[in-house]
């Protein structure tokens, strides 16, 4: 069966846009809006249909008009889309619906791994940020796994913060991994991926100079460095069949790591 490809730009736009006016509007007052009022007139018809036509095939809005998730007006301005007025690099709110999201996805995972039979979890990020990972996994004493767990609401596109502890951490620890977990509204795990180490590894900024050097590092993750499931080197922490797996992000089915 084939799996819904990547949308373009302008099909996400208009997804992101129909997940957030749904919470409080069915799909007829929300169409109509979209075709009368001005805010909305750089998209076309044909682009929101298309938007919400990708939504349904993925699962991420209910033959009903219901979402699965739910974007948050900060997330939306984040984003930068034209729905939520202009881009804002950093605010308060923004933050914190970041935090809280990152707070569900890990405590999704969490679930998904005790609920699987993992016989080893620990959740470390809740001690400290030192260890620079947030989930501690094993079901032997050669199949470990530290997870560095990255949220998000969004099923267009998988876009990570990486902080360079993290980074630093990664290049030292031969059991980091990097999990990335699409949340529903009700806080469970839609989607759970891996990214690729390597393409982490050429994708962080470089320090120029000595006298400066980054500590953080925005980066939307392209579809051929994400692997459905918890793919941790040559073995699966969980069978992909115990974890739940929505074609978004432009996923068409299993991504082989590169070697």
């Amino acid at each position: 069966m084939s799996m819904p490809s990547l949308p373009t730009e302008a099909t996400r736009r208009a997804a992101l846009r129909w997940l957030s006016e749904l919470r409080v509007a069915g799909v007829p007052r929300v169409q109509a809006l979209f075709t009368h009022h001005p805010r909305y007139a750089d998209l076309t018809p044909t682009q929101y249909a298309e938007g919400l036509a990708w939504l349904r095939r993925t699962g991420m809005v209910t033959a009903m008009g219901c979402p699965v998730v739910e974007i948050s007006d900060s997330e939306l301005r984040d984003m930068g889309t034209a729905a939520a007025g202009p881009q804002v690099q950093w605010s308060r709110a923004a933050e914190e619906a970041r935090r809280a999201i990152g707070a569900a996805g890990e405590q999704a995972l969490l679930r998904l791994l005790r609920w699987g039979g993992v016989p080893q979890v620990s959740h470390v990020a809740a001690e400290s940020d030192a260890y620079g990972y947030d989930i501690g996994a094993a079901r032997s004493l050669t199949e470990r796994a530290h997870l560095e767990v990255k949220s998000t609401t969004d099923p267009t596109r998988l876009v990570i913060h990486l902080t360079r502890h993290e980074y630093e951490v990664m290049a030292t620890d031969p059991e980091w991994c990097l999990a990335a977990v699409l949340v529903g509204r009700d806080g469970n795990a839609v989607n759970v991926a891996t990214v690729n180490r390597r393409w982490l590894h050429s994708a962080v900024p470089a320090d120029k100079a000595k006298e400066g050097r980054w500590e953080s590092a925005r980066l939307e993750v392209p579809v051929y460095a994400i692997t459905p499931g918890l793919a941790t080197g040559a073995w699966r922490l969980l069978p992909d069949t115990l974890l739940p797996s929505q074609p978004v992000w432009g996923l068409q089915g299993p991504v082989p790591l590169p070697v």
